[in-house]
């Protein structure tokens, strides 16, 4: 099967040591020698021991996939949950207070280096606490719009990556007809739900809102990684909490809302949104993975992507969220 066009190649070949060492000397930071690399994909992410003071994190930014603009316009959002109290991780100002740096072709940015411990989302003050969390961000993401960032919708996660995956040779040719036919009822799907929500309010949101990056002390919770943060319905942060059986997540969701509604309002009709919302990370994953697929990473770490079987597996998880969409939301609207 064909690999990405070399246009789309991405490559973090030169990124060695030495060179996220240098780095980080070229802005006045003196790192020990000591490099761990985190677990990231779409960018590279080291944990860097000091010569003084504590470790940091360096996140290096893959190359051509935000603006200067984009990535700043993160940062200023994250800024400003910091100065509302809220518990996030903003880019060190460095360097004359840029948060944005430049070395050897490559962008990254620092990070003071955060512990904890993954959130424990069976338990219900948990997910109460998290709802609280997750308000107060949204509170703040409404207060203003995303200029440079995208706006995840249809197109973007759904009409687009499809298109990606139709125009390269990733599906294999037995399998290419149906995966073709259940996408497009995939996103026929979709647009019911649209539909069926009406219009939505779009705010500002952290938009990969998962466990993996919530890091849990006695404290609370914080966040980390607003890479993926963009224009968005709120239900976009708070679905994928959820998980189970549909009387789970309906008992999930009550706790998430009773502590999200202290500081938010919530809309119900975006609930019609949540197995849409599903459908079309489920179809921009493909898309993601096919689009990186030059880049070494990824054949090392996702070896069962390109093969026959998932793409089989794609075929009947996107046929069951086609009956899935039709289904009454969570809680009637």
């Amino acid at each position: 099967m064909a690999t990405m066009n070399k246009s789309d190649q991405i490559s973090f070949a030169a990124l060695s040591p030495d060179c996220v060492l240098d780095a980080l000397d070229s802005i006045g930071l003196r790192g020990d020698g000591r490099l761990l690399a985190l677990n990231s994909y779409e960018n590279r992410v080291y944990q860097i021991g000091m010569e003084e003071g504590p470790a940091l994190v360096a996140k290096f930014y893959r190359p051509g996939r935000w603006s200067d603009a984009a990535i700043l316009e993160e940062h200023g959002f994250v800024q400003g949950l910091v100065e509302c109290e809220i518990p996030v991780v903003p880019a060190s100002a460095l360097d004359g207070g840029k948060t944005l740096h430049r070395f050897d072709g490559y962008r990254f940015a620092v990070f003071a280096k955060h512990g904890g411990r993954a959130p424990e989302l069976e338990d219900r003050a948990t997910l109460e606490w998290m709802g609280r969390f997750i308000g107060r961000i949204h509170a703040v993401g409404a207060l203003a719009h995303y200029q440079e960032r995208p706006t995840l919708d249809c197109d973007s996660f759904g009409v687009e990556p499809r298109d990606y995956l139709l125009s390269h040779d990733f599906i294999p040719p037995d399998l290419l007809a149906a995966y073709s036919s259940v996408v497009q009822q995939a996103l026929d799907g979709v647009q019911r739900c649209t539909d069926r929500a009406g219009v939505v309010p779009l705010i500002r949101l952290h938009g990969d809102c998962h466990g993996g990056n919530v890091l849990w002390t006695d404290a609370g919770p914080h966040f980390v990684d607003f890479d993926d943060s963009r224009m968005g319905p709120a239900i976009q942060d708070l679905w994928m909490l959820l998980s189970g059986e549909r009387g789970d997540m309906v008992r999930q969701l009550s706790d998430v809302l009773a502590g999200y509604e202290d500081f938010f309002d919530f809309d119900p009709r975006q609930l019609h949104l949540v197995e849409a919302l599903r459908t079309l990370r489920l179809i921009h994953y493909s898309a993601w993975l096919a689009r990186r697929w030059d880049d070494p990473a990824f054949p090392a770490a996702f070896p069962w992507f390109n093969t026959q079987r998932y793409w089989q597996d794609r075929i009947l998880e996107l046929r069951e969220q086609v009956a899935l969409m039709d289904e009454s939301p969570l809680w009637q609207c």
